[in-house]
């Protein structure tokens, strides 16, 4: 390693070990979701409104007092509009 930065000025050894890293990571983000769209495939398959799924996993990640005020406001932008 004391060569590379020697030669070139950067850790060569150290940098292709983290954009090796990060390919496999990236590797494994895309085999995710390949699994991911498949189970959404499957989950339409059998009749669930894949649309519907994503927006439940989306509200499922929010902290439940965020989640509450996002309602709140969303409900009172509504019925500014005469939506609800």
């Amino acid at each position: 390693m004391t060569a590379d930065i020697a030669e070139t000025g950067v850790a060569g050894e150290e940098l292709k070990q983290f954009v090796e890293r990060i390919e496999r990571l990236e590797e494994e983000k895309k085999a995710l979701s390949d699994d991911i769209r498949d189970v959404y495939a499957e989950l339409k398959g059998r009749g669930f409104d894949s649309k519907a799924v994503r927006q439940i996993v989306k509200i499922r990640k929010q902290d439940h007092a965020e989640r509450k005020e996002m309602e709140a406001i969303l409900d009172l932008y509504m019925q500014a509009l005469n939506m609800s």
